[in-house]
């Protein structure tokens, strides 16, 4: 698919792939983007779900035939559109 840094998540499951997935987007800048190898079948729903609610932008998703799943995503901004966190000052 490209050639961008891979996260090796085959063989873990549910929700390892995510979370390792997540603590490699950690250590990214906005725009940056990581490819994820997943065995799990569970990671075609997971990893959607985690890129919406994070920030992150799913660029590529491809099921290979021998039951693997790859994805490209790109990390979002520091924080997502329309999300806020900071505390409530008065």
């Amino acid at each position: 698919m490209t050639s961008a840094p891979l996260v090796d998540a085959r063989g873990l499951l549910c929700p390892l792939p995510v979370l390792r997935l997540r603590k490699a987007l950690l250590a990214c800048r906005p725009g940056d983007r990581l490819r994820l190898l997943a065995s799990d079948p569970m990671a075609v729903v997971d990893v959607p779900h985690f890129c919406a609610q994070a920030g992150h932008a799913m660029i590529a998703a491809h099921d290979h035939d021998d039951g693997l799943h790859e994805f490209i995503v790109e990390r979002g901004p520091d924080r997502p559109a329309g999300r806020d966190d900071a505390p409530e000052t008065d």
